[in-house]
């Protein structure tokens, strides 16, 4: 790996960042006459980042949701998340979906990836219900590496009003979380949206987000094609061709819902 262009992404200022967040958040709250945010709370580094900034500046008007599935989700997760609630004092519900994950699969045929993104989009339907119940924007935890290559669940983790952190990639999310004071285990866990069973990010993916991360740095950022991009990291180019393809293979992720005719004055 190439750890020149490793610190170009890292080596940024996050203070300024995190000060550019913050009245984006406030913004938006204000423009859109809401009356607050929401987000869901899992124990890992991107919706922990997202509460250490509404701490700072929407404490009085966030709501965290705590979602697991006590079925598949760790106790651990449950356990950071909590963690966190407590060292920010944001307001906060915990709600078990196993029973509405159940009640689904009384009615639908068998399929575990299915029934994995199915959890994503029970989440995001909790999320709206308090949304609208409180008139609470919905925050979106994706950051640029994920939004990238599509990995969230289209409806599910990907439906949100606003999207604090999606210009910036995983690396600068993890140093945007050592500023804002997240706690140590939680910035270095590996990352998982827990749709199943012992399901982690960069098990699944077959890469690191080191190596993601500066792949889509030096295609997107850079704008090298994939064979200088594979030349520039010194990594095999099956990695490089994987990104990318994960990239195209998810526009429609990215995307507003396709028409087939232009639109017409």
């Amino acid at each position: 790996m190439n750890q020149k262009i490793l610190d170009e992404i890292i080596h940024q200022d996050y203070a300024a960042i995190t000060n550019n967040i913050e009245k984006f958040l406030v913004a938006q709250v204000e423009n859109n006459n809401a009356k607050g945010v929401i987000l869901g709370l899992s124990g890992g580094i991107d919706s922990a980042v997202l509460a250490y900034i509404c701490k700072r500046v929407l404490k009085e008007k966030t709501l965290a949701l705590i979602m697991p599935d006590t079925q598949i989700t760790p106790s651990t997760e449950t356990e950071d998340a909590m963690k966190m609630i407590a060292l920010t004092g944001l307001e906060y519900k915990l709600v078990d979906i196993k029973p509405i994950v159940n009640e689904y699969l009384h009615y639908l045929e068998p399929n575990e990836w299915a029934k994995g993104n199915l959890r994503a989009r029970i989440r995001a339907n909790i999320l709206y219900y308090y949304a609208n119940a409180k008139n609470y924007l919905v925050l979106g935890s994706s950051d640029k590496s994920e939004y990238m290559i599509g990995y969230f669940t289209k409806y599910g983790d990907g439906a949100s009003d606003i999207v604090p952190i999606i210009s910036f990639y995983k690396l600068q999310v993890r140093e945007i979380a050592k500023f804002l004071g997240v706690p140590q285990n939680v910035i270095e866990k590996k990352s998982s949206p827990h749709l199943w069973k012992d399901h982690g990010a960069e098990k699944e993916l077959g890469m690191s987000y080191e190596d993601i991360d500066s792949v889509l740095y030096c295609i997107f950022d850079k704008k090298f094609s994939v064979e200088k991009t594979t030349e520039t990291l010194q990594i095999e180019k099956q990695i490089v061709d994987k990104v990318h393809k994960l990239y195209l293979n998810s526009t429609h992720k990215r995307e507003t819902q396709q028409k087939p005719f232009d639109d017409r004055q």
